[in-house]
């Protein structure tokens, strides 16, 4: 990555100390703003929760049966027999391990979800830069490894309207 900022450094340099060279257009664009405001990260967001939601509660409602089962051990195991008492530990450690499992799967399986929604969303940013640049005839765009980029040159905002037209016009 440093390499490569590296090399657009240069060749910014060498561009623009070019005696030649036109006027240059260059914009900056911030990435992680326009991703954290974009109205398709809103829809994707939602349409997670709503696809993990049955499962999150499900895990919810086994968890209340094992504290259930928890505080009438905590509760009854004076006047419990060995065998009962012993039985009901079993069973509180056998839904124990069942819970861990089933919410490492549901993490892992959310985790994955959550990738492919971004790497989507990533995707229209990136078509969104290109058609700006486009469209407003920049000759250089830069995004991550910019130390500093006045506001005279971050089209950041036009990126997230391009983003914006992107989504209503699905």
């Amino acid at each position: 990555m440093i390499k490569n900022s590296l090399v657009l450094l240069v060749f910014t340099l060498f561009l623009l100390s070019n005696a030649n060279a036109a006027s240059i257009k260059i914009g900056f664009v911030n990435v992680p703003r326009v991703l954290e405001k974009a109205p398709q990260a809103e829809k994707a967001k939602k349409d997670l929760e709503k696809e993990f939601m049955p499962r999150d509660k499900r895990l919810l409602a086994e968890k209340k049966k094992i504290k259930k089962l928890q505080d009438k051990l905590q509760r009854d195991a004076a006047v419990m027999s060995g065998d009962e008492k012993l039985k009901l530990e079993r069973d509180i450690l056998s839904k124990s391990r069942d819970i861990k499992r089933t919410q490492n799967e549901f993490r892992e399986d959310f985790n994955i979800r959550r990738n492919e929604e971004l790497g989507k969303l990533q995707k229209k940013v990136y078509e969104a830069i290109k058609r700006l640049a486009k469209k407003e005839k920049f000759d250089l765009l830069l995004t991550e490894g910019v130390v500093y980029a006045s506001s005279s040159v971050d089209v950041t905002k036009k990126v997230q309207d391009q983003l914006a037209k992107m989504y209503r016009s699905k």
